[in-house]
């Protein structure tokens, strides 16, 4: 199963479980405050949290950001050959 068919297929069985629970499909009783002050609220909840949770985990990989010498001094030769070629063919470069 790919990523995309796993994460759909847990959206679709947690959409199902949420629906069915708010508008009491199933034979479970639920406390009246889970029923009417925290189910509504559940999905605002969940993208909350998973907002949180991408900007922490972003701002830790921001944050120990491995520098790569190697990529920086090929990168200096590709300028070199580059400039090279411009100036062969009469480009004026500073």
């Amino acid at each position: 199963m790919t990523r995309a068919t796993e994460a759909a297929a847990f959206f679709g069985i947690t959409t199902t479980i949420y629906l069915a629970l708010l508008f009491q499909w199933l034979p479970i009783t639920l406390p009246e405050t889970v029923q009417n002050f925290t189910l509504p609220v559940l999905p605002w909840w969940a993208l909350v949290t998973f907002g949180a949770y991408s900007l922490g985990n972003i701002g830790y990989h921001v944050l120990t950001f491995r520098d790569c010498p190697e990529a920086y001094d090929e990168l200096q030769v590709q300028i070199g050959e580059a400039q090279r070629d411009l100036r062969s063919k009469g480009m004026n470069i500073k």
